[in-house]
């Protein structure tokens, strides 16, 4: 039976709709945006990250205290704190010795936000 239903989804027909094919094709996103997305995506595919994502939505906060929150080791966070400034997720600065981490833009916090609306509505 379910095997009917995957059938049904695959198109049967060969007839190709050149006009669609066309504009889709002008409108399509260009593939290196679409890699560097795809980047981002993958940098958010961690529990982990998107915990110190969800952080710093709160409030910027120093590496020692992302540690303490995350119940992790510094160079544990520092590994996941460099996947997210290498792909543009968060940035930094420094006080003295202390180093400070927040979103990078409001888009971060776009994402994370979508992100969890569509996981709470399944």
């Amino acid at each position: 039976m379910n095997n009917n239903k995957e059938q049904d989804l695959i198109c049967s027909a060969t007839v190709i709709h050149e006009d669609v094919l066309q504009r889709v094709r002008g409108l399509m996103t260009d593939e290196t945006i679409l890699k560097r997305m795809a980047e981002i995506y993958k940098s958010m595919n961690d529990p982990t990250r998107l915990k110190i994502i969800n952080a710093l939505l709160l409030a910027e906060m120093c590496t020692c205290d992302i540690a303490v929150l995350m119940n992790m080791s510094q160079p544990a966070v520092s590994y996941h704190l460099k996947a997210l400034r290498q792909s543009s997720l968060i940035k930094y600065r420094r006080e003295g010795k202390i180093v400070y981490y927040s979103l990078n833009d409001e888009h971060i916090d776009v994402l994370f936000r979508n992100g969890l609306q569509h996981a709470m509505e399944k």
